[in-house]
């Protein structure tokens, strides 16, 4: 999908809740309109409403049954905001970056994504593991993944 956006964009309106537990990889992100792109591998993991995402923050998210709200509470300040469309089995995400900036990213769910989860957090990081992939986010915004 390098370079083109995705094709049957979904229409805007009320998106959908994120998911309760969920292992995605990014495939590509569109900033401000432009092509879609992807330069290097982002996982988002979400169990309940905690979050990390490896590119350097980690939090929660709120549901206001249109939008989700990731609040960054550990790594990279801010706050995205962002509403989730299914598109088969893909997770597509318009949103709103701190500074304004737009953006549209497409996130395919990751296999291995079964058995043990949780989220833990402590002074100066954070850990979510779904199944056999765990992301660390320390206070620094610096993001690891690993797939165990």
């Amino acid at each position: 999908m390098t370079g083109t956006e995705p094709a049957g964009r979904p229409a805007m309106g009320p998106g959908v809740p994120p998911p309760e537990r969920g292992a995605w990889l990014r495939r590509g992100i569109s900033r401000d309109g432009g092509p879609l792109v992807e330069d290097r591998e982002v996982v988002w993991l979400q169990v309940g409403r905690y979050y990390a995402d490896s590119r350097g923050f980690a939090g929660t998210t709120s549901f206001d049954g249109s939008q989700v709200r990731f609040h960054h509470l550990t790594g990279e300040p801010g706050e995205d905001t962002g509403t989730l469309r299914w598109e088969g089995a893909n997770l597509v995400e318009r949103g709103t970056n701190p500074d304004g900036s737009t953006f549209l990213e497409v996130w395919t769910p990751l296999a291995d994504a079964e058995g043990v989860t949780g989220s833990w957090a402590g002074a100066d990081h954070h850990v979510v593991r779904v199944g056999r992939h765990v992301v660390h986010v320390d206070s620094g915004a610096a993001g690891t993944y690993r797939r165990l």
